[in-house]
């Protein structure tokens, strides 16, 4: 029975109201940057403003949207969450596209999954109080892997390249292109679609003067940022502690050990594609799961929920192991955590569970201060550990790596 029409309004009316309570709230992050932003794009004459990014850390395309957002009779602050807004309902429309590749005649399965991703703790705070934009390139991520769940290399390459040029996270679900890259899936002549996507979008600010020097290393300034080895984030720095002055060290080492423990996954996800792919070559099947076609020609042993897997790994692995984290860097893996567990129910139901109480109870930390004293930041960090532990244990079995 298909999903009625009014009960979807009403869904998508419920979280847009949610969200109206929230406008007037103005963060820290709009006070210092966001709002000064804005309001130098509309002092310098919208576009032409972007001739000097200077004003700003962010790439181009953010701030093409501000540009356009100036141009409304919309009060800023008001302007910049709804933008983020409309991402929102566009990670609920992708969630929906992925989760109906799985259940195709179960139209409620889709439709719950996409409406949990809009209710989502960190996602309605992320754009109706933060007013922060990960909702943009998380949206174009989920577009990527819708497209690769489809056997659309080229698209899934442009939509990650996109992803990219709005937000340097993007790169943490990038290990999942390289592995299906390896395990030949698509073609590596696909990876070309990533940087002309991203050097597509900073054409029109280079054609205003923009210095191409300064776009190209916008996310090699950001990097130097921050120094801390996390910054309220659930990841494995809560249990690390060091002495004043010695973090430099400390972050050193912990980008090398990120680097090879996500290499390892990588070769492991490969390696168990590659086998199962020859055993199925020689037992003479090669079909994926109904509803989620493996990437690319010659899928074997690539199925919709193993990509689904893998991208949830990479989503709460990498910002997991990575210094100078913030809270928000696990958005990805919220949103993922409730498409995966709706692939598999039996197995994943609590996975969005932990997920959550670990994002969200660092967000509180931040956006609550109030609470932060009841907060232990270690125990949301045991969270996101035991989110990431089960995940990996999911695609274990579904490559083969793990008999239960």
């Amino acid at each position: 029975m298909p999903v009625p029409v009014a009960v979807a309004v009403a869904a998508v009316a419920s979280a847009l109201l949610l969200r109206g309570l929230l406008l007037q709230y103005e963060s820290s992050d709009w006070y210092y940057f966001l709002g000064p932003w804005y309001r130098y794009i509309a002092a310098h004459g919208g576009f032409q403003a972007l001739g000097d990014t200077g004003f700003s850390d962010y790439n181009v395309p953010y701030l093409y949207l501000m540009a356009a957002l100036g141009r409304l009779p919309v009060p800023a602050l008001a302007a910049v969450k709804c933008l983020s807004v409309l991402f929102d309902l566009a990670l609920a429309y992708y969630t929906h596209r992925i989760v109906a590749l799985r259940w195709p005649h179960r139209p409620w399965r889709p439709f719950a999954a996409a409406v949990t991703v809009l209710f989502l703790p960190t996602v309605v705070t992320n754009s109706g109080w933060w007013a922060q934009a990960d909702a943009i390139f998380t949206a174009f991520l989920l577009g990527g892997v819708h497209h690769l769940l489809r056997g659309r290399p080229w698209w899934t390459c442009a939509f990650f390249g996109i992803a990219l040029a709005f937000k340097l996270q993007a790169v943490f679900l990038f290990p999942l292109l390289l592995v299906v890259v390896l395990a030949r899936r698509i073609p590596w002549r696909c990876l070309l679609a990533v940087p002309a996507a991203y050097l597509a979008l900073d054409v029109p600010a280079v054609l205003l003067g923009a210095d191409p020097w300064q776009l190209l290393t916008v996310y090699a300034r950001q990097t130097g940022t921050y120094r801390d080895l996390t910054l309220n984030a659930p990841s494995v720095y809560q249990f690390v502690s060091v002495p004043s002055g010695e973090d430099d060290p400390v972050r050193r080492a912990g980008v090398l050990v990120a680097g090879l423990l996500v290499l390892a996954l990588i070769a492991l996800a490969v390696r168990a594609l590659r086998s199962t792919g020859s055993a199925a070559e020689r037992s003479g099947t090669g079909k994926s799961e109904a509803g989620t076609s493996a990437a690319g020609s010659g899928g074997a042993g690539l199925t919709g929920t193993g990509i689904l897997l893998l991208a949830t790994v990479f989503a709460i692995a990498v910002p997991f192991l990575l210094p100078s984290m913030h809270e928000r860097y696990f958005y990805v893996a919220d949103v993922l955590s409730v498409i995966v567990a709706f692939h598999l129910p039996r197995r994943l139901w609590y996975l969005p569970v932990l997920v959550q109480l670990a994002s969200f109870g660092s967000y509180l930390k931040f956006i609550a201060p109030g609470v932060a004293p009841y907060l232990s930041m270690p125990a949301h960090g045991a969270l996101m550990l035991l989110a990431l532990v089960a995940v990996l244990r999911a695609a274990a079995r579904e490559f083969g790596l793990l008999r239960v």
